[in-house]
């Protein structure tokens, strides 16, 4: 059984039952219905026509489901119960968009992604986000009843459907789902829909974080940052190719924001080691992030990378401009207070920002900092 395959096939169906005229709940749940018969029937006998096969079992489910009312029957009298080939890429594109839809909270649009544009199991999500079945469950359900009304053929917002998936990557791994790889191949498969800048940028900047997942924790599960992690064993395969996707959206000089953050990645990923980064052209790229997207958040890892290139006196002036209850904000002072000399500061700051952390590998990480430089100072 090919669960990839499964899965790849699950938004084309989709897409092919709701250009039909099926209710996108009642469709999304025929679907479902689909690939647990294909998981059942098809180790034994494989069809030979995969999608063919999912869209005539599923669209005879919902036909099974709906029998009883009189639209639904003029319907199905109108429709042959085996296709033939059908485009696909129009609908897996609008499907993007429909579960990436603004009435659809952050968590309810990820969710539904997943499903209906992933072909994960309510329980594989659930495991993921380690939140019950039931639950997610709900949350699922309610996300298709709003976007029930949907028109199919309304223009969707690229952005969103962009913040989502990211959304998606930076979940990365729990239960039996990795979602980083997940949100890259349904990135990949985005960007052979549709023809965008930022849908590449977003490809690059997933494939050159990626690359790096292999020297993110040590062997005891702690963090490792960036400047201390072994670059032998980042993925330069991955690399590669992101650098050349990134190099060919900016080329049509249409920039975005994950088109600037991964030019940022990509130029960490170019440094042979961490003292050799171009932190210049680094706080440019942040400039220009800073730009597009007036986020504090950006301008707090700007004043990291001015710390770098200007020294940390200039990186406190620029954090100094910013609200101190930004999140890592604690964090970013204590570094850059050590890089100018002032551990005890620094010190403090780390054992602050700890017990602000929100995730436990990260208050492990600056509890270990804020005792590793009380070990240093003189008693």
């Amino acid at each position: 059984m090919n669960e990839l395959l499964l899965r790849s096939l699950t938004p084309t169906v989709l897409g092919i039952l709701v250009r039909r005229g099926a209710d996108f709940a009642a469709a999304e749940d025929a679907v479902q219905d689909a690939l647990v018969e294909a998981v059942r029937v098809w180790p034994a006998d494989p069809p030979r026509d995969p999608k063919g096969w999912l869209v005539t079992v599923a669209w005879r489910k919902f036909l099974d489901t709906t029998r009883a009312d009189a639209a639904r029957r003029r319907r199905e009298d109108r429709v042959d119960e085996e296709p033939g080939p059908a485009p696909s890429m129009d609908d897996t594109l609008q499907l993007y968009f429909l579960c990436a839809h603004p009435s659809l909270t952050p968590s309810s649009a990820v969710a539904l992604t997943l499903r209906a544009v992933g072909g994960l199991t309510t329980r594989q999500i659930a495991q993921a986000y380690l939140v019950p079945e039931a639950t997610m469950a709900q949350r699922i359900s309610r996300a298709k009843r709003s976007v029930s009304g949907v028109r199919f053929d309304q223009p969707g917002d690229v952005a969103t459907v962009l913040r989502v998936l990211y959304l998606v990557f930076n979940e990365g791994y729990s239960g039996d789902v990795d979602l980083a790889t997940e949100a890259i191949r349904l990135t990949r498969q985005l960007a052979a829909a549709i023809d965008h800048p930022e849908v590449a940028g977003l490809l690059a900047l997933m494939l050159l974080h990626h690359a790096r997942r292999a020297s993110r924790t040590a062997p005891d599960g702690g963090l490792v940052p960036l400047a201390e992690q072994d670059r032998s064993r980042w993925d330069t395969g991955l690399i590669a190719e992101a650098v050349e996707i990134l190099q060919a959206a900016l080329a049509r000089d249409r920039l975005g924001e994950f088109q600037a953050q991964a030019a940022i990645a990509a130029l960490h990923a170019d440094a042979p080691a961490a003292e050799e980064t171009d932190w210049v052209q680094i706080v440019e790229w942040y400039d220009e992030l800073a730009r597009l997207t007036d986020s504090p958040i950006v301008r707090l890892n700007r004043a990291v990378a001015v710390g770098e290139a200007d020294g940390a006196r200039a990186g406190l002036a620029a954090l100094a401009e910013l609200d101190d209850d930004l999140p890592r904000h604690t964090a970013v002072s204590a570094y850059l207070h050590e890089r100018d000399g002032d551990l005890a500061t620094a010190a403090r700051l780390y054992a602050e920002a700890a017990g602000r952390a929100t995730n436990l590998a990260e208050r492990d990480h600056l509890t270990r900092q804020a005792a590793r430089l009380n070990t240093r100072r003189p008693g």
